[in-house]
């Protein structure tokens, strides 16, 4: 197999005390997810699924979160980027937290949990498009997870209205799997993932396609990534793995596996597109 950059991986090291702290989205009812993630984990399932190196993605939209991740990348050869946050609704702390991160060679880029937000509209929020700017300028990429159903149609008008910002469309928006082709909710997601990808510097990440209500194997998934393949085309997808929220459905290897059966069918270019190429462009990593 082609090299593999894993696009979307994630530690964390959960407080002694819950409650208003970080990671406060992770609790007991989440079962084996409930628990330390760390690096030398990571680097096991990496090394098991012969993947090459990869990105570190926010789980937590605190500095510490991204501290933790660029000091992992300072002690692991695997990590070679990060995906980290800064406060995007108050432009100042913003601009002063990215001079503070992009000190560190492995900062790649910028993530804010908007699907756990309150604010609907965060995208839309004045101050937050003053930050997008601030990436925009500094060539830094924006992340944004789970954007269906609450926030895609504002990934789209974003790509419109900043169309010199990259925009990360983290596992293809969570398209409605459970409801498949047909079904009004796939339409809809199916719209707006094409007129996102009809921005040039949209991309999208082929991972965290684990849907609750629907199984995860070839055949539940393929129906969306050949609406990605089609729309994006294999330069502006990317592969990511989203450990350890593939742990309840078996782990690594076998999240990687489906994904590869349901990739099988492309040419070696377009492979090497999505396992590793549009993540070393997109994230700037070395050897790109």
């Amino acid at each position: 197999m082609t090299r593999v950059v894993d696009s979307h991986l994630h530690v964390w090291r959960l407080p002694t005390a819950r409650g208003d702290s970080p990671y406060a989205w992770i609790t007991p009812e989440m079962g084996v997810l409930y628990r330390d993630y760390q690096p030398e984990e990571a680097q096991a399932e990496l090394a098991a699924a012969s993947v090459d190196a990869a990105v570190l993605v926010q789980a937590d939209d605190t500095l510490a979160d991204t501290a933790m991740m660029l000091q992992t990348c300072d002690r692991f050869g695997w990590a070679v980027g990060v995906v980290g946050w800064v406060p995007l609704d108050v432009p100042r702390e913003a601009e002063a937290a990215l001079d503070r991160w992009q000190q560190h060679p492995a900062f790649r880029g910028v993530r804010h949990l908007v699907h756990g937000d309150p604010r609907a509209d965060f995208l839309d929020l004045p101050p937050v498009r003053e930050s997008l700017g601030l990436l925009a300028e500094r060539e830094l990429p924006l992340d944004v997870p789970d954007a269906y159903p609450r926030h895609l149609a504002q990934v789209a008008a974003l790509v419109e209205e900043l169309p010199e910002l990259t925009v990360v469309v983290d596992h293809l928006a969570k398209p409605p799997l459970d409801q498949g082709p047909g079904a009004a909710a796939f339409e809809e997601w199916e719209q707006l993932m094409r007129r996102i990808a009809r921005a040039p510097r949209a991309v999208a990440k082929v991972s965290g396609l684990r849907i609750p209500g629907s199984h995860y194997d070839a055949a539940t998934l393929r129906p969306a990534v050949e609406v990605a393949l089609e729309a994006f085309g294999p330069d502006r997808l990317m592969y990511g793995g989203d450990w350890p929220m593939t742990v309840p459905d078996g782990g690594y290897a076998p999240t990687l596996e489906v994904l590869q059966e349901v990739l099988d069918g492309l040419s070696g270019d377009e492979s090497a597109a999505i396992w590793h190429r549009t993540a070393e462009r997109v994230y700037q990593l070395p050897g790109a």
